[in-house]
């Protein structure tokens, strides 16, 4: 029998690549999964090969997005551990905006790059994901260099560590959303100019 992939990770791999190139690299990637690694390593370590191979071109293809997501975290923390405020209002308010419109374009260049809708839901996902990664790393350190009296007493009353090292894991489910309307829009626009593209239709 060939061997075979996990089916969801072979797909991923489609979904996270410009779809001009999906088919050649996808390709590459099986080539080298029947004819080197699973020889080599076998059935099962072969498969783990082969996700880790999708995961970094997962990353890759969000990283840009979760730094910026990870990044404005980091920023809204550090300003409100060392310039505290009793009016958290318009700091939310533009920190809610940025990182809402950094997960919805982040969707759209992932469905523009794809043509399919989906692949705006994995980049939000993947944004969102990767982001808190950065944002709760960024907050490790920074509580590392200001943890003075002063310091503690501003994290305290911006909502405490609790709200800073698991709120950006709760975005997960925003991110898929926001990365989805972000996906259909831009997997729209790319079938839409497309050269001999019946419709704009939009296939998952």
């Amino acid at each position: 029998m060939t061997a075979t992939p996990p089916e969801w990770a072979e797909a991923l791999v489609r979904l996270v690549l410009d779809r001009d190139r999906a088919d050649s690299v996808s390709g590459d990637l099986l080539e080298e999964y029947r004819a080197t690694i699973h020889p080599a390593r076998g059935q099962s370590r072969a498969d783990r090969w082969y996700v880790t191979q999708t995961v970094g071109y997962v990353v890759r293809s969000a990283g840009f997005w979760a730094a910026i997501f990870g990044g404005a975290f980091v920023a809204r923390t550090a300003l409100d551990w060392l310039a505290p405020t009793d009016d958290f209002h318009v700091r939310s308010a533009v920190s809610t905006s940025l990182g809402v419109g950094t997960l919805m374009v982040a969707g759209l260049w992932a469905g523009w790059r794809s043509s399919r809708f989906a692949a705006g839901t994995v980049a939000g996902i993947a944004t969102a994901g990767f982001g808190a990664v950065v944002s709760i790393v960024g907050a490790a350190a920074l509580l590392a260099v200001a943890h003075d009296p002063g310091t503690m007493a501003a994290i305290r009353g911006s909502g405490g560590l609790a709200e800073v090292f698991t709120l950006p894991f709760m975005l997960l489910l925003p991110g898929a959303i926001a990365g989805t309307i972000g996906g259909v829009a831009g997997a729209a626009v790319r079938r839409a100019l497309s050269p001999g593209s019946p419709s704009p239709t939009i296939a998952p």
